[in-house]
């Protein structure tokens, strides 16, 4: 089964970016499309950006024009470079492997760990 592990999340004052990784292992990842989910504080969680097989990518209206997803098909990760973060941006980010995009995303590796992202006012 595919599995992925994130990593890069921090502690960031507000205005700052910051990227997040995603290694996928477990699946012809070129295949695939991929997608960042966050979840904050007692909120549910909520897919913030994707990416179809051929990078074709889609965005929340919440992190549009601040927030870019990236892939290297060879390297067999997805990144999300995050800029002018606000506090609201704070939460565990996930990463998984799925298919579609935007609203018809759906995950199909198995969840990871997740991520933490805490932004300071």
């Amino acid at each position: 089964q595919v599995q992925v592990v994130e990593s890069g999340g921090g502690l960031v004052q507000a205005g700052d970016s910051l990227t997040l990784s995603c290694g996928v292992s477990g699946s012809i990842f070129n295949i695939n499309a991929a997608g960042w989910y966050r979840q904050p504080p007692g909120k549910q969680r909520e897919l913030v950006a994707t990416i179809s097989a051929g990078s074709r990518t889609n965005y929340a209206d919440s992190v549009k024009g601040r927030f870019t997803i990236s892939r290297d098909n060879a390297e067999n990760t997805v990144w999300l470079q995050m800029n002018s973060l606000k506090p609201d941006d704070a939460a565990v980010y996930y990463c998984t492997t799925g298919t579609g995009l935007g609203t018809n995303y759906y995950p199909t590796s198995r969840w990871g760990q997740g991520t933490q992202v805490t932004v300071s006012s």
